[in-house]
C-alpha cells in the first residue's frame, strides 16, 4: 500500500516537540533520492542538510585511486549533514543514495538557527551524532576483524532496520563498494547465504528469506550499533505518540 509522504516519517523529525517542529516544517521541502544520487561530494559546501524518509544514503570515504569503502548508513533514523553543526562546513565523505525513495531537506542556515537555540533539538542532534559515531567506529572494527560473510550479514540487517520491506534493490558491484571489497568476494559471500536458506538474489535484487538466520551468523557489530541507537534514541517516537517500529 502506498503510503503518502509525511515528515513524521523520519524519526528524528518525529521527535521534535510540537513547538520546534512547527518552526521547522514550512522550510522542510520534499524530495525524491534516487539510487545513485549524489547528495554532496568531499570537501563541498553544505548548503542543506537531508533527512531519508523511505530512502537510505551510505556515507563513502572515497581514496585517490577512485576505491571506496562506506563508514556508515543513514535512513529514517537519521539526518545528513551533521558536520554542519558540528563546527564545519564541509565534511571529507561522500553521501549517495544507496536506496531510492523520498527524503526532506532543509536549508542548512535554518537548521543552525534553531540548533543554536541551544535547546531540545541541539540536544537531540548531539544524541543521534553520538550513536552515528558508534556505528562509524563499529564498522571500522568490522572490516577490519570480522569475515566478509558476517560483514554481509551486519550491512543487510541493518538496511533491512530502515525498510518495510524485506527486498532490497542493490547489485553486487555496489555491495563491494560499500564493503571495500571485490566483487568475487561479495558473489562469494552472497552464495553462502543463499545456500544456506538466508537469502535469494537476482541480478540487481535481494529478498531476505530468513532474518533470523543471519542474525544468528552476524558478528556482534550488529548489535552494538543497534544497541547503542536505542539507547541514545528509544524515547524520540513517544514524543508524539508514535510508537517505536518493530524489529
Amino acid at each position: 500500500m502506498f503510503t503518502a509522504p509525511d515528515p513524521n516519517q523520519n524519526h528524528l523529525l518525529a521527535a521534535l516537540l510540537d513547538a520546534e517542529f512547527d518552526r521547522l516544517a514550512p522550510h522542510l521541502e520534499l524530495i525524491p533520492m534516487r539510487l545513485g544520487d549524489l547528495l554532496y561530494d568531499s570537501g563541498g559546501k553544505l548548503q542543506y542538510v537531508y533527512f531519508p524518509t523511505t530512502s537510505i544514503v551510505s556515507l563513502l570515504y572515497v581514496l585517490e585511486n577512485g576505491g571506496s569503502s562506506e563508514i556508515a548508513g543513514v535512513g529514517n533514523e537519521g539526518i545528513l549533514g551533521i558536520s554542519l553543526f558540528m563546527g564545519g562546513n564541509t565534511t571529507p565523505s561522500r553521501a549517495v543514495v544507496q536506496t531510492g525513495g523520498f527524503g526532506y531537506r532543509l536549508k542548512s542556515h535554518i537548521l543552525m538557527e534553531e540548533f543554536n537555540r541551544a535547546g531540545p533539538v541541539m540536544r537531540l542532534l548531539l544524541r543521534y551524532t553520538q550513536a552515528l559515531l558508534t556505528q562509524m567506529s563499529q564498522t571500522a572494527v568490522c572490516n577490519r576483524h570480522h569475515t566478509l560473510d558476517q560483514q554481509l550479514c551486519r550491512w543487510l540487517l541493518l538496511t533491512l532496520d530502515r525498510l518495510p520491506t524485506n527486498e532490497l534493490t542493490m547489485t553486487q558491484e555496489l555491495i563491494a563498494g560499500m564493503l571495500g571489497v571485490r566483487r568475487e568476494g561479495v558473489t562469494e559471500a552472497a552464495g553462502k547465504l543463499q545456500n544456506l536458506g538466508f537469502i535469494r538474489y537476482r541480478r540487481g535484487h535481494i529478498t531476505v528469506l530468513d532474518r533470523a538466520g543471519l542474525t544468528d551468523n552476524v558478528c556482534e557489530c550488529y548489535g552494538v550499533v543497534k544497541k547503542e541507537f536505542a539507547r541514545l534514541l528509544s524515547d524520540v517516537h513517544q514524543r508524539q505518540g508514535t510508537p517505536p517500529p518493530a524489529r
